[in-house]
């Protein structure tokens, strides 16, 4: 698989990059691995990179966004934290991904069994490990369909908020960031939410 050009990745529509990313997933979960020389796109990308999306995800060891969407070096723009949440920095970042770097397409991506999603229903606090929790603690107050067991031992509680969580950082991007929205507005530029299973390595994608 050719290693992205900047024309390549210029005539790529917001569209054309979910179908990419979509593709990638299909091959994974199949256990299939596009033909890729690493060592030739080290060479390729050494001067320059030019990644047709940006993923902010969590931090999990098992949700490496290159290897469960099956994308080589120079495709994403990656940014990890615990329970994929937003700050300003991260914010900052998905605006270079998008306004500088022209990436188009931004995945707020979420996944099952999700520690810091767990860790934040069963009300953790620990430190700095607290801040980053109380991030995410909108989404449990958001949670309504649970009327029992509304704690980190029921599955089902857990997802609702991970999902509740991916749409409500989309939300904010958009509500925070005028250059994001502004490309959204202009169809520069997708964004969409997804749930990884880590039981399956299935993306689940939806708009927001």
């Amino acid at each position: 698989m050719r290693t992205l050009t900047k024309e390549i990745r210029d005539k790529l529509t917001p569209e054309e990059a979910l179908d990419v990313l979509k593709k990638g997933n299909e091959r994974f979960v199949n256990n299939l691995k596009a033909h890729r020389n690493l060592l030739e796109q080290v060479n390729e990308t050494s001067d320059s990179q030019h990644p047709f999306a940006a993923i902010l995800s969590c931090m999990d060891s098992r949700t490496s966004a290159e290897l469960i969407f099956d994308q080589g070096l120079g495709d994403i723009l990656s940014i990890r934290i615990a329970g994929n949440i937003l700050n300003e920095d991260i914010l900052g970042s998905l605006e270079f991904a998008t306004q500088i770097a022209g990436s188009k397409i931004i995945l707020v991506l979420g996944h099952t069994k999700c520690g810091a999603i767990t860790a934040a229903c069963n009300k953790v606090s620990a430190g700095n490990i607290s801040v980053l929790l109380d991030k995410i603690r909108p989404a449990i107050e958001s949670e309504k369909e649970t009327l029992k067991q509304r704690d980190g031992d029921n599955p089902d509680f857990v997802l609702n908020v991970t999902r509740i969580n991916v749409h409500m950082t989309i939300e904010k991007i958009l509500r925070q960031s005028s250059i994001i929205s502004e490309l959204l507005k202009s169809k520069r530029i997708m964004i969409v939410g997804g749930i990884y299973d880590v039981d399956t390595g299935r993306v689940d994608l939806f708009d927001n």
